[in-house]
Parts: structure tokens; sequence; C-alpha cells
């Protein structure tokens, strides 16, 4: 690679990281940097395997944690486009090992989109005894101009233990198709959780299924929408439980301001007496009391409904 190739790689890679607000990391911290479908960057740390290839329209990872090892800090991602202007198409395979754990973050930064797609294609496998938190958080610009479509199918095995969140509470959303789909084996639990903020005319759709096929598998959709101007947002979170003693919930809340509109579907399926799921859906304004209590504290109703919004879809990831 030629010094004026390495300059234009390591500025590209400090915008990146400046646009999440993150400049360098400790030494004992893994990190992979991914901008478009190029890697810019990784830092390993032993017992986390991350290896790349560059296809004709993309990229593929594969990521392994290997047999018992317990990762100590979370583990870095940066996807992303600096240019207004680009396709990302990222394809990852993630293995966590039997008894492993580890926990990952993941920014995905689209700072200048005007006409920007993200597309991902990923496959979790937890191994038996195995853990993983995967905790994501999307930057977005002003004006939208981005579509996100992330596609993601988890296979919790044995006594295995996942939890996803996708954030997204700054910046205009653009275009959501979120699609995540879980199996969940014997004693294994898997919990989705889903916080996002719609303005102007964003359009979000989210569909999260978890099947419950072992006994006393253990399933959680939640999603937290609040939309205004003009947004819109159809959720559809379905449970489908085939095993004794599984056990599963759907939790939808969404507010609405505006001339935003909401749709929830919560679906589920109960194929075996021994098993229990429920739901639960709301979709309406801010709630009047929270609102008059911080109306008599002094605030203004923008700043109270801010506030309750806040409250709603506030997170602190691995908490």
């Amino acid at each position: 690679m030629s010094e004026q190739a390495t300059a234009d790689k390591e500025k590209l890679l400090a915008e990146l990281l400046a646009s999440i607000n993150q400049h360098s990391f400790a030494p004992d911290v893994a990190h992979v940097e991914i901008h478009g479908n190029q890697v810019l960057n990784k830092n390993l740390v032993e017992g986390l395997l991350v290896e790349s290839e560059t296809i004709e329209d993309g990229v593929k990872v594969h990521i392994r944690v290997r047999k018992g090892v317990t990762l100590k800090n979370p583990v870095n991602f940066c996807f992303g486009l600096i240019p207004d202007n680009g396709i990302q198409r990222i394809i990852i395979d993630t293995v966590i090992e039997e008894g492993a754990h580890a926990k990952f973050i993941a920014n995905c930064t689209f700072p200048n989109a005007v006409n920007i797609q993200h597309l991902m294609n990923a496959v979790i496998t937890v191994e038996k005894g195995a853990s993983l938190s995967y905790f994501e958080r999307h930057v977005h610009g002003p004006k939208g101009g981005v579509t996100i479509v992330p596609l993601t199918k988890v296979i919790a095995r044995e006594d295995s233990r996942f939890s996803t969140e996708f954030e997204l509470i700054k910046g205009a959303a653009g275009v959501i198709e979120l699609d995540y789909e879980a199996e969940v084996e014997k004693n294994a639990t898997v919990d989705m959780k889903t916080r996002i903020f719609g303005r102007s005319s964003d359009r979000i759709h989210i569909k999260e299924a978890a099947h419950l096929s072992g006994e006393g598998a253990t399933g959680v959709l939640t999603s937290h929408i609040a939309l205004k101007n003009t947004a819109s947002a159809n959720i559809e979170n379905e449970i489908v439980a085939d095993a004794p003693y599984a056990r599963g919930h759907v939790d939808c809340k969404e507010i609405v301001q505006d001339e935003a509109t909401a749709r929830a579907i919560p679906i589920v399926q109960v194929n075996n007496h021994l098993a229990h799921v429920t739901h639960e859906a709301a979709i309406g304004s801010v709630d009047s009391k929270q609102l008059e209590t911080l109306l008599s504290r002094g605030l203004n109703e923008d700043q109270a409904t801010d506030l309750i919004i806040q409250g709603l879809l506030g997170s602190d990831p691995f908490s």
C-alpha cells in the first residue's frame, strides 16, 4: 500500500471513529472498524477470532469466541459510511463456542447520509452453556437518507443465553426493515429489545420472532417506539412455544405525536399445554398522569413530553 493510500485509510478511520465520539481504545479492548465494504482496522484479544473476506458487492466477516473463553471487555465494532451516498453490505457469521461468554457493542454510523443503504445478513450461533450480549446503536444524520435492512438468524443452543438491543434515538431513522428470528433450544434464553425514535417521514418495520423449541426455553421480545411528525411504524412480534415449560412474553409500547401512525401485531402461539406465553401492546400519546406531574414541576409540555420519551427509550448498555 502506498504512503498516500495509507494516509487516506488512516484519515477515513479517524473520521469514522470521530462520528461516534470514539478516538482510541485501550490495548486490551478488541475492536473492528469497517467502512463501506472495506475492513479498515482490527485489534483482537486472546480467544477471539475475526476473519474477513472481500466479495464482489460486500464483505464477509467470520467471528468466533473460543470454547470456554470469557472475554474481559466488550468487543467494539464500528460499521459505517462517511460519504453521503453508497451501499454497505455485510455478511456476518458469529459463533460463541461452548461455555464461552462475550459482549459486543456495535456502532453503525452514517452521519452525512443522503442516499445510503446498510444491508446486513447475520447468523449468530450461541453454543451450549455460552452467552452473548449484543448492543447495536445507530447514529444517523438529521436528514435521514438511510435504508437499514438487518436480517439476523439466532440459534441458541441448550443452556445458552442471547440478548440483543437495537437502539436508534438520535438523528432521523430513514427507512428501517429489521428482521430478527431466533431458535431457542432446551433451557436457553433469548431476549430481544428494540428502541427507536422516528421523526419526519421515517418508515419503520420491525419483525421479531422466537421459536421456543426446547423444554424450558424462554423468549422475551420488547419493542419501544416513539414517533412524531409523519413517521410511521409497523411492529410484528411473534413467539411460538412448542415445548413443555417454555415461557415467553411480548411487550410492545408505542408513543405517537403529531400526524405519526403506529401499528402493532403481537402474535403468540402455544402448541404444548405446559407452555405459557403472554403479550402486552399499547399505542397512544404520552401518559397524561406523567405529563401532569412534570408540568406541575415547572416543565413546559414539549420538555415534559421529551422527558417521558427519553424514559421510554433510554438505555445503558450492559448496565
